[in-house]
């Protein structure tokens, strides 16, 4: 395929990304049908399925979107060897909400995950896809807070793997009551706090 039609189809592909994105969080993704995001694109249904099999590949790709930066980020901030593991699982949790609250397109994907999705029938599989998105964030604080046990700054008794859930619990809850809260009365305003607060409670005292 020459390059300006490679790059013809990406655009196009992100375009219907975009469009799925902006129909789901109007109408719930159950009630979404591809002529729907067709007609929010500006394309055919063909085209539609020429790079998506199903609603299913399209709300993964949309979710990738925001999914990939998430484990590169994870990646880069928690294997920061030089420094303190209890910081760094810190810094991750700050730098995740604040990506929420600065990127739109991560804003509305995630309240669509968290509000606007049943998973069931053809989104089914999707659910199994984010189980296994959560078990890598939670091998990744698991091997964040064994660091911090190592050097003794892990508080006495805490166990990494009960420390990775408890976190991870944690900042999904976070995460919703953020989407939730959109006038800023419950929790916006407070998150680095909430965080902080959280993290100091894994460390040694």
């Amino acid at each position: 395929m020459p390059r300006r039609t490679k790059a013809q189809a990406e655009q196009t592909r992100s375009a219907i990304i975009d469009a799925a994105r902006k129909v789901f969080g109007e109408r719930g993704v159950s009630r979404t049908t591809m002529e729907h995001i067709a007609i929010k694109a500006g394309v055919t249904r063909g085209a539609i399925y020429w790079h998506f099999a199903n609603k299913s590949a399209l709300f993964s790709a949309m979710r990738d979107q925001v999914r990939l930066p998430l484990l590169d980020r994870m990646n880069t901030v928690l294997h920061d060897s030089d420094g303190d593991p209890l910081d760094s699982v810190e810094h991750l949790l700050c730098q995740m909400l604040d990506g929420v609250a600065r990127n739109r397109r991560t804003r509305e994907t995630y309240a669509i995950m968290t509000f606007k999705c049943e998973y069931v029938a053809e989104l089914e599989p999707v659910l199994a896809q984010m189980t296994s998105t959560c078990q890598e964030m939670l091998d990744k604080l698991e091997e964040a807070y064994q660091s911090s046990a190592t050097r003794n700054l892990l508080r006495e008794g805490m166990a990494p793997r009960l420390a990775a859930l408890e976190t991870f619990a944690f900042v999904s809850g976070l995460m919703r009551m953020w989407l939730a809260d959109g006038r800023g009365r419950v929790v916006r305003k407070q998150v680095r706090e909430l965080i902080a607060a959280h993290v100091a409670t894994r460390r040694r005292t």
